[in-house]
């Protein structure tokens, strides 16, 4: 454990930033290096005080709210590499909210071995932020449109919003083979695991969470196909998951994908997940506004696409 060292009681003043969250989570972010069972600790013993009172730690704190927070040990600051600017593309910003055109190949938040990721980039680009936090995530090799909450009150409503289906997310995807057909609805339940090594995984069985997706084609070449996608459901490894169930896997997916078809096209220059967050349509969660975004395709995508696809179909013709 690092060194320890003593801290004196402090009293915060509750802002918009945090209105509406709970207590505990309000401690554990703003006491960074508190164990987490040293915080409920301190809020069962009634240390905590709000507006001179004892609460219980599902209190969720107003605007203007007195919090006395008990001296407390907090642990000296890591020796990690500090987060650092990725100079990320802002697609769109106001007082509520930043998207953001994310390259594949970038977390959006550390951990795993990974020191730093959007979120942490953000908050080193931007010290007087009083908030910044993920609205939803992508994989670490997907790249496109990301969406970030500055205030507290948005946030929530754009979480509400994508639990109730009202943020439309639009991806493409070029994959394996040449799709034959129309449009495909993809209705197959997903479960999540944990491998023996201890990695994340998705797998298509039927008591697994709902899942859908509606795949159209976009465009078909001799071996691959641009696919666009829209998601109806949110859940982890969706697209990838369900592209690989039906026959027709991403490129370039290290998860999912064909390894041997992988390794080839890794020779080729092909070196990413070839999956992109390409359109997001919403209303905006404060001012009801309606909004929509688009990220176009990465260079390496339209480039393959171009010269792997789009030639490949004009040669038939």
């Amino acid at each position: 454990m690092n060194e320890l060292s003593k801290a004196r009681a402090t009293l915060l003043e509750v802002g918009e930033e945090s209105v509406g969250q709970r207590i505990d989570n309000f401690l554990i972010r703003t006491l960074k290096g508190v164990p987490k069972s040293h915080v409920y600790r301190i809020l069962r013993s009634g240390e905590v005080r709000v507006n001179s009172g004892r609460v219980r730690q599902d209190y969720r704190l107003a605007d203007g709210d007195r919090v006395r927070v008990p001296p407390i040990r907090v642990a000296a600051p890591d020796a990690r590499p500090q987060a650092k600017s990725l100079a990320l593309p802002v697609v769109y910003e106001d007082d509520a909210l930043i998207v953001i055109d994310k390259p594949s190949g970038v977390a959006v938040h550390g951990g795993s071995g990974i020191s730093f990721g959007v979120i942490e980039s953000l908050r080193a680009e931007r010290p007087r932020a009083k908030f910044l936090e993920l609205a939803h995530r992508l994989d670490r090799d997907t790249s496109g449109l990301l969406i970030v909450g500055k205030k507290r009150s948005a946030l929530v409503e754009l979480h509400r919003m994508l639990r109730e289906g009202e943020i439309r997310k639009d991806y493409q995807a070029i994959v394996k083979g040449r799709w034959k057909g129309g449009a495909r609805k993809v209705d197959v339940p997903l479960h999540k695991y944990v491998t023996a090594e201890g990695e994340r995984r998705v797998s298509a069985r039927d008591d697994g969470q709902q899942a859908v997706s509606l795949f159209t084609p976009a465009a078909a070449g001799d071996s691959a196909t641009l696919l666009d996608i829209r998601l109806m459901t949110g859940r982890t490894h969706q697209i990838r998951v369900h592209a690989a169930h039906i026959g027709h896997p991403i490129l370039g997916d290290d998860k999912y994908g064909d390894f041997d078809l992988n390794r080839v096209l890794a020779k080729q220059g092909v070196k990413r997940l070839f999956l992109h967050a390409r359109r997001l349509s919403l209303t905006h969660p404060l001012t009801g506004q309606p909004l929509e975004f688009e990220a176009p395709l990465p260079a390496e995508m339209q480039r393959f696409l171009d010269t792997r696809i789009n030639a490949a179909s004009q040669d038939q013709a």
